[in-house]
């Protein structure tokens, strides 16, 4: 039943089989690997949508981070982070306000945005992972749609 599915798994289902949705992809900045991924909030169970707080809507979709630490025997941690960002496209500009959701050992971060159909999105974070010794600036861009 798709209303006890927690909100990463959703998502990591909905990146797998959406035409539109990036997979998720992940970057490293030291020994920090950052994981990000866009999602169209209609891609969203209603019941999930309501139960984090998320607006559903053709036109607004969710940033999704989570930053988890490589360690020297191997393998890897989560870590809470502090975060600002923000997106913008040819007319508008945002700041992202992020809610940080823990589940079980998972800890991510998701904000929400609206946006132009087949409008590039451009996104900046500043983020510091708990133990960093720096904080870190990471940019990127996604093309979005109406579904």
């Amino acid at each position: 039943m798709i209303t006890t599915i927690k909100l990463p798994w959703l998502l990591a289902a909905l990146l797998l089989i959406s035409g539109h949705a990036a997979a998720q992809q992940s970057e490293m900045f030291g020994p920090f690997e950052l994981h990000y991924s866009v999602v169209n909030t209609t891609f969203l169970d209603p019941k999930i949508a309501a139960n984090y707080g998320i607006t559903r809507g053709e036109k607004r979709a969710i940033l999704n981070l989570a930053v988890r630490e490589h360690l020297t025997g191997g393998g890897s941690e989560p870590r809470t982070m502090q975060l600002k960002g923000r997106t913008w496209d040819l007319i508008q500009n945002q700041f992202l306000e992020f809610k940080e959701i823990r589940e079980g050992q998972a800890i991510y971060y998701i904000a929400e945005f609206k946006f132009i159909n087949e409008e590039w999105r451009f996104f900046e974070m500043d983020f510091r992972p708990e133990g960093a010794e720096q904080t870190y600036t990471f940019k990127f861009k996604h093309q979005l749609y109406i579904n």
